[in-house]
């Protein structure tokens, strides 16, 4: 599988998204409230950017456990003395 960029951007009405790089496609919006915004006091691109690390990592994670898992049968077939 090829290794796929991905970029955050921020867009024009304040969300942050996040993007494959070299599109305009975007896979993943982020919008904080005002009251967070104050909160954050212009510190939420790196909440946004954590949030988005920590999504891909578990998205990685579960499609690894998804992934078939090789049987007894077929590792001892593979296995050459």
């Amino acid at each position: 599988m090829p290794l796929t960029e991905f970029e955050l951007i921020m867009l024009d009405d304040g969300e942050v998204a996040l993007q494959r790089s070299g599109t305009d496609e975007t896979l993943v919006r982020i919008t904080f409230s005002e009251e967070v915004l104050d909160y954050l006091d212009g510190k939420h691109i790196e909440v946004a950017k954590s949030m988005m690390d920590a999504g891909i990592q578990t998205a990685f994670e579960l499609n690894e456990e998804s992934a078939p898992m090789a049987s007894d049968t077929d590792e001892k077939r593979n296995i050459l003395h």
